[in-house]
């Protein structure tokens, strides 16, 4: 049976970089993959999965909301590699489970582990339920050289805890940061994190 994977990491950690290198290796040896992309992510075009340093490719498949995975469109995949997880609804991990079982091709799920109030994802929360593989793609704090485990979202370059829990952005909305000095930005703002 094939894995299914969740490879995690904060914003900024090269995460949709390493799935297009992965995307790369399978290619170079003249294996098809397929990529999904949630809908919702347009920061680089509706259907483009975007790395910062300038490397893309087009998605296969966009899911919405409500939308199901075609196991017609899988036909002789060696592969399939997801985008921005954080933003997929639960029951499509759960059918992206079912691929691993029922197809044996290998799932690779890139994405958040948590919001900006580190509170998990929905698609999140359940790949942790399901995933065969969880790695973390390290990256280091925007504010010292700690690991960062949190994404601080700021306006201006101000940190904040207020807003909704799905906002798209990059640097110009998110930093990468380690959980003290997230605290000390909060602190620093005037706000507060809550358990």
């Amino acid at each position: 049976m094939a894995k299914l994977y969740f490879r995690y990491g904060a914003m900024n950690s090269a995460k949709t970089l390493n799935l297009l290198a992965v995307a790369h290796n399978y290619k170079s040896q003249g294996k098809k993959i397929f990529l999904i992309k949630p809908s919702f992510d347009t920061r680089f075009g509706l259907d483009l999965i975007s790395s910062r340093a300038g490397i893309e490719a087009k998605a296969d498949l966009l899911l919405n909301e409500d939308s199901h995975i075609d196991y017609e469109l899988l036909n002789d995949v060696s592969c399939i590699l997801v985008d921005e997880i954080h933003f997929i609804k639960a029951f499509q991990i759960e059918e992206l489970r079912k691929i691993t079982i029922e197809l044996n091709i290998p799932v690779i799920c890139y994405g958040l582990r948590a919001d900006f109030r580190s509170n998990l994802f929905e698609g999140s929360k359940r790949l942790l339920e399901l995933a065969d593989t969880i790695e973390e793609i390290k990256t280091t704090c925007h504010f010292c050289n700690k690991k960062a485990i949190m994404n601080m979202r700021h306006i201006n370059g101000k940190a904040t805890a207020t807003g909704p829990s799905l906002l798209l952005g990059s640097e110009d909305k998110y930093y990468s940061a380690c959980f003290s000095c997230y605290l000390e930005q909060l602190n620093n703002a005037g706000e507060s994190w809550e358990l």
